[in-house]
């Protein structure tokens, strides 16, 4: 599937990052009320941070499915086109970067959307720029070092940066890692090879990170998402985030896998759209 976004590296908090953005003005602003009918609000951009060593041309199922919103993602360094960390970095500091990027992109507040890896820093958002978070959407995530552990076969394999910085074996690892439980097929022909120091820096960063402490201070509209077969980030996970944030809605599927919102993409955007609309 070919990409619709348009892509540019931006300098942000000491990196430069290839940042991404779809709809840019296709994306539905305020509109005036006519006569006997109420005036339709804008739509706020949508921030999409995947997991871990996924490239922003991987959200492209997702993205084309949602026309009337912005949406933007960055590759973290080191991951798709953004060049190699030179330092390591931790969650929060790459929260900072996002509120960065967004000073620099004149956004004041936007939706929240964080997959797998990228949960841990929408979180971490969430919880440092309250004022500037609209709602917020969990997907296959957890809250980090509480988080309940999945299959240890799957999570052994992580742990050697080769594995996933060759384009050889790159695909055969994602499909067994990515998909993680599900029954559908997900297409990963447009992934690319993270670099091992990237793949390395994002492994340390959530190893050492957890929300557990603010989860109950998230004051704002929260959905978490989560998918009964995923074996990477177990259904269980999901219910704590569900349990330990106030008000929160879950919504949990069955035979979609660790990728349940690229197995079933157009499912996941119903309930998304429905949560982020309402």
């Amino acid at each position: 599937m070919a990409t619709t976004a348009s892509f540019s590296m931006i300098g942000v908090a000491g990196r430069r990052l290839r940042v991404g953005q779809w709809h840019v003005q296709g994306a539905r602003h305020a509109q005036p009320a006519t006569r006997g009918a109420s005036a339709r609000p804008a739509l706020r951009p949508l921030v999409i941070l995947s997991g871990i060593g996924m490239n922003m041309e991987m959200l492209e199922p997702m993205a084309s499915r949602l026309p009337d919103r912005r949406i933007i993602s960055f590759d973290m360094p080191g991951i798709g086109q953004s060049p190699d960390p030179i330092f390591p970095y931790t969650i929060p500091h790459m929260a900072l970067t996002l509120a960065a990027l967004l000073d620099r992109l004149r956004i004041d507040s936007v939706d929240l959307l964080g997959i797998s890896w990228g949960g841990a820093v929408v979180q971490q958002f969430a919880f440092q720029h309250r004022a500037r978070t609209g709602k917020l959407v969990l997907a296959a995530t957890s809250a980090g070092g509480t988080m309940i552990p999945g299959n240890t076969s799957l999570l052994g394999q992580m742990l050697d940066p080769m594995e996933y910085s060759v384009e050889k074996t790159l695909r055969r690892n994602l499909a067994m890692f990515y998909n993680g439980g599900g029954a559908d097929r997900v297409s990963l022909n447009a992934a690319t090879a993270p670099s091992p120091l990237g793949w390395s820096c994002q492994l340390a960063a959530f190893a050492g990170w957890s929300s557990a402490p603010f989860l109950p201070l998230l004051s704002m509209p929260v959905m978490v998402m989560g998918d009964e077969d995923d074996q990477l980030v177990p259904p269980a996970n999901a219910h704590f985030l569900h349990n330990a944030i106030p008000g929160s809605t879950l919504e949990m599927t069955v035979g979609g896998g660790h990728l349940f919102m690229l197995a079933r993409p157009d499912a996941f955007i119903e309930k998304l759209t429905g949560f982020l609309d309402a």
